[in-house]
């Protein structure tokens, strides 16, 4: 096994092209090299083409062209191995109401071909909260707990890679806590962790490294604090020693602003701006300054200024 649990090189895909319908091409050529053991976060904006890679990864979509490469088996060469190396914890809620969970778990074991007395029903079970609700139909389980059992059967052949396609999309608080403790602890037993979520938050606290696609395009991979410090924005925010109705002074390069609760804000390019001569421009405007604090750019702010065609420097 090398050290990339996932491996994807000039990966395309086109969908139509019949009759007077132009082909639409989701992805086109994206590379992407996941590391072995990481909680790597794969972002973009809606139709950038996330679904698309993930479906081709479990199998359930056809790639037009390219090479992917899961825990060290192509997926042209050894289909089998590489779809077993895999779980996907999808985004739709595709569950058999008639079935329970223990009932669930063990169909998707066979599915895979796990030995019975290889299975480990009751220990996902008990993994994902669920252990009191085993014999339940999934028709009477609540949305949240229908979430985690999806995550059950995404585990059920163990597999090395785990992918979690907005896994807590329109989930509550506890249950979103107790899926992140799920995924820390997989993660600290070897399992690499592929997110998509559009709470950027979330992977700027969970993930290692991060990519970020656009109209089926790779536009950044990076060490998600190396990706952070690409915007090198930063806010001076400045309270006054005292109500302060001065006009603002005007400094080259930043951008000056009252704030609702009495601040001043100074937002800037570490490159172009030294920090004193705010300072010096303030004071030169009369403000008595009682508190500075900074504010550094966030994740948002990253992929917000990449997928609207800026460039991050």
């Amino acid at each position: 096994m090398s050290q990339y649990a996932l491996r994807i090189e000039g990966l395309r895909k086109t969908y139509g092209g019949t009759g007077a319908q132009p082909p639409k091409e989701a992805l086109k050529g994206v590379d992407l090299m996941i590391p072995a053991g990481s909680i790597f976060g794969l972002l973009g904006p809606n139709g950038a083409g996330k679904s698309t890679l993930i479906n081709i990864l479990a199998g359930l979509v056809t790639k037009s062209s390219g090479k992917v490469e899961i825990w060290g088996f192509d997926q042209d060469v050894n289909p089998r191995q590489s779809r077993a190396a895999i779980g996907v914890m999808p985004q739709e809620l595709n569950l058999d109401p008639f079935f329970t969970p223990r009932g669930a778990l063990d169909v998707q074991a066979g599915l895979y071909g796990v030995p019975r007395r290889d299975r480990k029903t009751a220990e996902i079970l008990d993994l994902i909260g669920l252990s009191d609700k085993a014999d339940a139909y999934a028709r009477s389980l609540s949305g949240g707990m229908r979430r985690r059992l999806l995550l059950g059967k995404a585990l059920v052949h163990t597999p090395h890679i785990l992918v979690l396609d907005e896994p807590t999309a329109g989930v509550d608080i506890e249950l979103r806590q107790m899926l992140w403790r799920n995924v820390r602890k997989l993660n600290k037993e070897g399992m690499t962790i592929i997110l998509t979520t559009h709470y950027l938050e979330e992977a700027e606290e969970m993930c290692d490294e991060i990519a970020i696609i656009n109209h089926g395009e790779k536009i950044a991979q990076d060490a998600t604090v190396k990706l952070l410090s690409r915007l090198d924005a930063k806010t001076l925010v400045i309270t006054p020693d005292a109500a302060w109705q001065g006009d603002l002074p005007s400094i080259p390069h930043v951008d000056a602003k009252r704030r609702g609760d009495a601040t001043l804000s100074f937002s800037y390019r570490r490159g172009e701006v030294d920090v004193d001569d705010i300072l010096d421009a303030v004071r030169g405007a009369g403000v008595r300054i009682r508190d500075v604090a900074t504010e550094e750019a966030d994740l948002e702010d990253v992929f917000l200024a990449l997928t609207s065609g800026a460039h991050a420097t």
